[in-house]
């Protein structure tokens, strides 16, 4: 006997591959929801941790910034004592300024050279004289120049020959007249120059203040 299967197995067919292929799709769009989740939930940790970490960091930069500011104050402090002991230290020096002057120009001045008058003006001395001959100023600039600690950069303004009389002399000489403006400085250890300076220098320093005409030999 021939059996003929008359239902449409073909369509029955087809709506079980439909439903498999839905229930696939279905399940393929679930596991794609969940890592869709799972990844969502890792990158809202990984925020989280980064956001704890710019917190920290912007605290700690907060007291980096409290500590910078109280070291450029420290600093700041310390260059305003600083100034303010520079400032003492050259009132100091400045104050004793003629005596050092007078003492270091009796030492630099060479035989045969007679200062007539000494004048300061700023941090120069203008030094005008008379000199037997060039070579004694020539050796004075060398000695203003070089060996003292309180004079420096002689500059010759003018010298011209000329017929003098010295105060221990009756007979006029033919001598030679020169202006030497001459810079100051202030040496590291003034201490140890003042020390130095002699008896002789201390009585013309307040016998014969700066800018004196009176002619006075050396």
């Amino acid at each position: 006997m021939i059996l003929i299967n008359l239902l449409p197995h073909r369509e029955e067919k087809r709506i079980q591959r439909k439903q498999r292929f839905f229930v696939g799709l279905g399940m393929a769009a679930l596991i794609g929801l969940l890592l869709v989740a799972l990844w969502y939930g890792i990158q809202q940790q990984m925020i989280s941790s980064q956001q704890a970490r710019n917190e920290f960091l912007k605290s700690e930069i907060a007291k980096l910034d409290e500590e910078i500011k109280d070291v450029s104050t420290l600093k700041a402090e310390i260059e305003a004592l600083k100034a303010r002991q520079k400032a003492v230290e050259d009132l100091q020096t400045d104050r004793n300024m003629p005596v050092h002057i007078l003492n270091e120009l009796a030492r630099q001045t060479p035989e045969g050279i007679y200062l007539k008058s000494i004048k300061q003006d700023g941090q120069f001395v203008l030094v005008s004289g008379v000199a037997q001959t060039n070579e004694r100023v020539s050796a004075f600039l060398r000695n203003t120049g070089n060996n003292s600690p309180w004079l420096e950069r002689p500059e010759l303004q003018e010298i011209k020959a000329a017929a003098v009389t010295l105060p221990d002399t009756k007979d006029p000489k033919r001598l030679f007249e020169f202006s030497v403006r001459v810079g100051l400085k202030r040496p590291e250890a003034p201490s140890s120059a003042a020390s130095g300076a002699s008896a002789p220098a201390r009585r013309a320093a307040i016998g014969a203040p700066t800018g004196a005409s009176a002619p006075s030999p050396v």
